[in-house]
């Protein structure tokens, strides 16, 4: 069994592989102050119904966290084999960037897998605490993308700076032309991130060779796949099966 585990600003995911099939995830709230031993704790608890682990694949934008996940392992879980996507670690995904050390590894970790499952090129839409796009190659390389504010951060920052507005649940409105306000909050953000992500992607798609398949993962992607026009096919287990291709380079 294969444990991997994605560590995002807002949320951390755990995934269970047995060979190549994910059986199990669980999904816990990302706090930069925990530490190895309430790690331990809940990584018990969730795995409590299973065998321990042949090994681990971690990926991390919360260096704290990161930190504080290696004490775990390393006290909790020891003679565990480890692999931690970063300097060193072979991902296969060549980096066309200025400063390869600026791209997260779960941009590099996406790209991995978008390429593995799809081909390219590809464009990965992930919907978390930002809103990342990444571009891949036709030959698996990582050219760049664009990054935008996620949907909540945005919910929240709104609800905060107007004084007669509030947060809402984000689901679809009746239409998008709202009748109340909690209507017309719901079209502009999911109708306006929509149009964004719409927008972005074929500005993209412009500048590339050949026309690319559009993947959606994150928190959101369930939301936005249905209002996205351009949209091809939904992973919400991306960063997860790209884990598990790297682990297996890394044996």
């Amino acid at each position: 069994m294969l444990l991997t585990v994605d560590v995002g600003n807002t949320n951390t995911v755990l995934g269970l592989f047995d060979g190549e099939d994910l059986y199990e995830s669980y999904r816990i709230k990302t706090d930069p102050r925990v530490t190895a031993d309430e790690l331990a704790l809940m990584f018990r608890g969730l795995l409590s119904d299973h065998q321990r682990p042949d090994g681990a694949a971690v990926c991390s934008t919360v260096p704290s966290v990161l930190d504080e996940l290696r004490r775990m392992f390393d006290k909790y879980f020891a003679g565990l084999r480890t692999v931690v996507v970063g300097p060193g670690v072979r991902t296969g995904v060549p980096l066309l960037y200025d400063n390869p050390r600026e791209v997260g590894p779960d941009r590099i970790v996406n790209t991995l897998a978008a390429h593995a499952l799809y081909g390219g090129p590809a464009i990965v839409v992930d919907f978390g605490t930002s809103t990342n796009f990444d571009v891949v190659s036709g030959r698996g390389e990582f050219l760049g993308g664009a990054l935008a504010p996620g949907i909540e951060i945005s919910v929240d920052a709104l609800a905060a700076r107007a004084a007669r507005l509030f947060k809402v649940e984000l689901v679809e409105p009746r239409s998008v032309i709202g009748k109340t306000t909690v209507e017309a909050l719901q079209s502009g953000l999911l109708y306006g991130f929509a149009g964004q992500v719409d927008g972005l992607v074929r500005r993209i798609a412009d500048e590339l060779d050949s026309p690319p398949v559009v993947l959606a993962t994150g928190g959101l992607s369930h939301l936005m796949y249905r209002v996205c026009r351009t949209l091809d096919h939904h992973e919400p287990d991306l960063t997860l099966i790209g884990l598990r291709l790297v682990y297996e380079r890394n044996l």
